[in-house]
């Protein structure tokens, strides 16, 4: 292909793009396909000889698209939003076609020093402490980070490094090895399974804390947990609180966390994965007390902040703890102006050596939204999520289950766990809109999240006629 055909090919793909996400909600949103779908459909081998693009782009119809679950189709409410947006999506395309490598400022200094800023820019629209904010003599900042998931790892390794050196400062004589194994990680009963699976990645133990009636964690519980673990020889060194839990968009209760983090030398890491981006709400923003008491904070705009996939924001109070933990300096690597105060090599600061120019897909969105504009996006949704609570409240049949404070609705068929599966299976079989469950105290829940940019009131209408179609259904079958 050369730049001729690039041309046209390029803005054939920008109309196929367009087109497709117009016209997204006319297609069944999760596939109707067996395991193993796809093998059949292509060659076992790769072409000898070069094919035809437009052969290609016939295939994505034929072979792709029956496997697609259409995350951005306004009747996609599973899991959490997938952020969306066409200004991000132009300066994904740029981040390609400059294709920098940004590990560190000499090898691509744009690339390096967008972030910084834009990660300050997006820090002051949260109203952060100062002390996460870079600017140009700050000793914390922020950066991107693929997902929440390496944030909390990044987050738990800095911790561990942090808790050994402290004690082996004044304890000389203890190992490594013996701290490690003493050493104990805290989450919410409720925190996603990321933050085990961190702790099985950094080799520490972890233990989770009950949550009350809300499904929150209360300082009072963790104190109670610490204090047992202190007296058995264990070290605490980290606790995860979540603000707007996976199952239920519940919120740790950060302000009696933090101050307890504190006293005890302890890491707290603030997972705000989806509901971080409504921070920039002044009325959701009290949510995010107690973030003064925390070493690190992360939330992914790449959930609801109209930046596409992958873009998740970190905060750390000080950036020498993250680069203390993963700092290596191999000469191929230096540069002479590695030193200046200016800069950093995201390189420590995180798992991975190479990384992307993602901080351009910020820049985009901000300035052709405006802090306004993206204020709008996240209101407009949460007056969805509401709007679908109030019919399932007008619904005898139904009930809910957690209170909703954002995009998402926890609700469930009244009577046994068993209705509720049934109705899941019927929902999903029918490929008109997808959701997907989960478990609070014993009860089979229905998860309804306000998911894509393009959903309007007409399709929540829909997806509540279609629930409650099936369910009458259900229900007369069953009598």
């Amino acid at each position: 292909m050369d730049t001729a055909e690039f041309r046209r090919r390029g803005k054939e793909m920008v109309d196929y793009v367009a087109d497709y996400l117009d016209n997204v909600e006319q297609r069944p949103v999760y596939p109707d396909v067996e395991p193993g779908y796809l093998r059949s459909l292509i060659p076992a081998e790769a072409p000898l000889e070069p094919e035809k693009y437009d052969d290609i782009m016939t295939d994505v119809e034929r072979v792709i698209m029956p496997g697609v679950t259409h995350w951005h189709s306004p009747y996609f409410y599973a899991y959490f939003a997938a952020a969306s947006s066409y200004p991000a999506m132009l300066a994904d395309m740029l981040s390609t076609a400059i294709g920098c490598i940004g590990f560190s400022w000499a090898a691509s200094p744009a690339c390096t020093e967008l972030e910084t800023v834009m990660l300050d820019w997006l820090g002051k629209m949260l109203n952060l402490p100062e002390d996460f904010i870079a600017g140009t003599e700050g000793q914390g900042g922020g950066v991107i980070q693929g997902t929440a998931s390496e944030a909390t790892l990044v987050s738990m390794l800095a911790a561990r490094c942090k808790a050994v050196r402290r004690i082996q400062a004044s304890n000389p004589e203890k190992s490594e090895a013996d701290i490690l194994s003493k050493l104990v990680a805290y989450t919410s009963e409720q925190a996603h399974s990321s933050v085990e699976r961190a702790s099985l990645i950094a080799g520490v133990m972890m233990k989770k804390v009950p949550a009350d009636n809300n499904y929150g964690v209360e300082g009072a519980m963790l104190k109670r947990m610490l204090e047992q673990d202190k007296a058995d020889g264990l070290i605490p060194f980290y606790f995860c609180a979540t603000l707007g839990t996976t199952p239920s968009c519940a919120f740790d209760h950060t302000t009696e966390l933090g101050p307890i983090c504190n006293e005890e030398q302890m890491w707290m890491h603030i997972d705000a994965a989806y509901a971080g981006s409504a921070f920039i709400c002044p009325e959701f923003r009290p949510l995010l007390n107690g973030v003064e008491f925390a070493d690190s904070f992360n939330f992914n705009p790449h959930k609801w902040l109209l930046v596409n996939f992958d873009c998740s924001t970190m905060w750390v109070k000080k950036r020498e703890s993250i680069i203390g933990a993963f700092k290596m300096e191999p000469l191929y690597l230096k540069h002479e102006n590695q030193e200046s105060g200016l800069i950093t090599d995201y390189r420590h600061w995180q798992i991975p050596l190479g990384r992307r120019f993602r901080s351009l897909k910020m820049w985009f969105v901000f300035r052709m939204y405006g802090l306004q504009g993206l204020q709008d996006h996240i209101r407009k949704q949460v007056d969805l999520a509401k709007e679908f609570e109030s019919l399932v409240r007008a619904d005898s049949r139904f009930e809910i289950c957690a209170k909703v404070v954002m995009g998402l609705v926890c609700f469930r068929l009244k009577g046994s766990n068993g209705l509720s599966e049934l109705l899941l299976k019927r929902i999903t079989k029918s490929r008109e809109i997808h959701l997907v469950p989960c478990q609070l105290s014993t009860r089979f829940v229905l998860r309804f999240a306000i998911c894509a940019r393009s959903t309007e009131s007409r399709h929540i209408q829909h997806a509540w006629k279609h629930i409650t179609k099936l369910t009458s259904e259900m229900l007369e079958y069953r009598h």
